[in-house]
């Protein structure tokens, strides 16, 4: 095979608000990595995106009809994440075989260009059932859910047939051997208890005096934990991400922020966020019952997260300090969050305060957006804005 192509048809991206309004389901990081990432390193290929005909459309979008090159491609659903004995199945896959599972249905279809009858039709000549279990993320709440698997697996992938970088002295490390940091790492007067999960530390990222670390954690490139932070796992602070107070089994998917005090568990919080000193989200009702949370694409708009879940975050949005939010709170893409008392369950896209809210004034939002970009010497691109903009216009 020569490359990846992965597929929204039949994931139903809309289960995946707020964090499939401005991006592919395979760009979800769960664990260590994206789902394409995990793919892409396991089978040793590059990946592309089925062309689906909307305003996501990109540089990796791919249109499979009759002028395709010659060749052999694997057609992947974007949001299963592979495991060891799932990649064995579908490397053994040969043209026109389709591995399927009977209670996931399709996962991967070996094909070439002989197989492609019709824009984005590709027949199928064998179907083999995969045994093995099947993981899978359909709605928000299951990053978190599935971050400890994610996290070990990923370990086990990037760190196999590897030396750790060295680690200072300094540190006090229960599970040595479950702790890997790359190049560049800085990490001083730190306590880590590795022997509950795997702990993963990106290049060049900091780990300041003080911190205390129960794993699974999985630290992205130049991630930064402030002094003191107290984190439990199964957590993810994503590239580029500065993290303090305390964490505990929370994805930070990149380049956001909760760089002080505040308590943050149970939650997703998508790229270019950042939560004010203070703020604090509630993942247990007080009476300990379900949690239920805006899910537009569930029956009454509700879903049932289980018994905990916090916030749940859209790309670029923000809170003020000492914001409250309610257990299960979802937040949009890009909304400034401030005011007193608990937050409302659901604060819609683009919104500018809590307690009465206001729409966002679109070019204010992208000024706002350009400006906590350039702390990370970073530019919003004009496909980002074209894709705000159109969640402006249509969410």
């Amino acid at each position: 095979m020569q490359s990846i192509i992965f597929s929204e048809e039949y994931c139903r991206p809309e289960n995946l608000f707020p964090f499939t309004l401005t991006r592919r389901i395979q760009d979800i990081r769960v664990g260590i990595l994206t789902i394409r990432e995990k793919w892409e390193k396991l089978l040793n290929l590059p990946s592309y995106d089925k062309w689906e005909g909307d305003y996501k459309e990109g540089e990796r979008s791919f249109t499979i009809d009759s002028a395709i090159a010659e060749g052999d491609y694997l057609l992947v659903h974007a949001n299963i994440l592979p495991t060891p004995e799932l990649v064995a199945a579908v490397a053994a896959l040969v043209p026109g075989e389709m591995l399927v599972s009977s209670s996931d249905g399709a996962i991967a279809l070996h094909f070439s260009k002989k197989h492609v009858t019709g824009l984005h039709r590709i027949k199928v000549e064998k179907t083999t059932n995969f045994e093995g279990d099947v993981f899978s993320i359909c709605n928000p709440w299951e990053i978190f859910m599935q971050n400890d698997r994610a996290i070990r697996l990923d370990f086990e992938v990037l760190t196999s047939g590897r030396t750790s970088g060295v680690i200072s002295d300094t540190n006090k490390i229960s599970g040595k051997e479950n702790v890997f940091v790359e190049p560049g790492v800085y990490m001083e007067h730190c306590i880590i208890n590795a022997t509950t999960g795997p702990v993963y530390i990106g290049k060049d990222a900091v780990v300041m005096e003080g911190c205390f670390i129960r794993g699974p954690l999985a630290m992205g490139e130049k991630a930064v934990l402030k002094m003191g932070t107290k984190v439990y796992g199964a957590t993810t602070i994503g590239p580029y991400c500065i993290a303090g107070g305390e964490i505990k089994n929370a994805v930070m998917m990149g380049y956001s922020n909760k760089a002080h005090d505040g308590y943050l568990g149970d939650a997703v919080i998508g790229e270019w966020c950042n939560l004010g000193a203070g703020t604090s989200a509630s993942n247990v009702k007080n009476n300990a019952g379900q949690v239920f949370v805006y899910h537009p694409a569930s029956e009454g708009g509700i879903g049932n997260a289980g018994i905990k879940c916090g916030l749940i975050m859209g790309d670029y949005s923000r809170s003020a300090i000492n914001t409250s939010f309610n257990t299960g709170t979802v937040v949009g893409v890009s909304s400034s969050i401030f005011g007193s008392g608990l937050s409302p369950k659901y604060i819609p896209n683009f919104s500018w305060g809590s307690e009465g809210v206001r729409k966002y004034d679109f070019d204010k939002a992208i000024r706002d957006i350009s400006n906590w970009k350039k702390l990370k010497d970073s530019t919003l691109s004009a496909r980002e804005e074209n894709i705000l903009k159109y969640i402006y216009d249509n969410y």
